[in-house]
């Protein structure tokens, strides 16, 4: 990202942007520069308009920016009627076990053995 932001520089000072031009920028920034990737960069930037692509560049993130917004508010919608569906949900299923226990018969129960299925401790039969 470096080697760009080099040519950017280059570009923006009205320099021509050559090897020697891009390397004296990377090395005074304190970046090592590599000659094949400045070689490259320059190569590949040899047919390209900067400031047309710069301008683009920068037109492009503003232009996105209001279908961002208008995902974030339908990812807001759902997730509000999803939390509404679980409601909904939960508030049927408490509704059908309180019908469920007012509508059972009281349960008889077994005084003589504890929860856990076995007889009391301590006790004795008929005492």
């Amino acid at each position: 990202m470096e080697y760009v932001y080099a040519a950017m520089l280059l570009h923006s000072a009205e320099k021509n942007i050559d090897e020697d031009a891009v390397s004296a920028v990377l090395t005074a920034a304190g970046v090592d520069a590599d000659g094949a990737r400045v070689k490259a960069l320059v190569a590949s930037l040899g047919s390209v308009d900067i400031g047309e692509a710069m301008a683009t560049a920068v037109a492009a993130p503003v232009a996105s920016a209001a279908p961002a917004a208008a995902g974030d508010v339908a990812l807001r919608r759902l997730r509000q009627r999803k939390r509404l569906q679980r409601k909904s949900l939960r508030k049927r299923a408490l509704a059908s076990k309180a019908s469920a226990l007012s509508s059972a018969e009281p349960a008889e129960h077994n005084l003589t053995r504890s929860r856990y299925g076995r007889e009391p401790r301590g006790r004795v039969d008929g005492v």
